[in-house]
């Protein structure tokens, strides 16, 4: 049940917008055992002046090949399980796309339970906590 929203610099080839999808819901299903199916991503692909980012923090450097990803999902994991999603994912997007490890951007937000809705204007999971 994460949504996912990824930016990143407009004019990337489609197989590499495909393969970092793709590398974040792997690394979601492998380490916080979500199912499947459930893969709800939007994409959104931004005009060089509206990518900003810092040449180099925390020692990291960046490139115009930085992807931001953010991750909401449930609250409820532990850190070391999110230290190997974050590893997980940069490691898969720069197997299948060369993106460099350093220009994955990842930020998580938990929420609780009932702050989702899948449809019918129903708290799917608001019972089941």
């Amino acid at each position: 049940m994460p949504l996912v929203q990824v930016s990143l610099l407009k004019g990337k080839p489609q197989k590499n917008i495909s393969a970092i999808g793709d590398s974040v819901h792997q690394a979601l299903v492998e380490e916080f055992k979500i199912p499947e199916l459930d893969k709800f991503q939007v994409v959104r692909e931004v005009e060089k002046n509206h990518l900003v980012y810092p040449p180099s923090y925390m020692d990291i450097p960046h490139t115009e090949n930085i992807v931001y990803i953010q991750i909401t999902a449930r609250e409820g994991r532990t850190v070391d399980i999110k230290k190997r999603l974050y590893q997980k994912i940069a490691t898969l997007i720069h197997e299948r796309t060369g993106i460099s490890t350093d220009d994955v951007f990842i930020v998580l937000t938990e929420v609780k339970a009932e702050n989702w809705s899948f449809g019918r204007g129903l708290a799917q999971l608001a019972d089941k906590t």
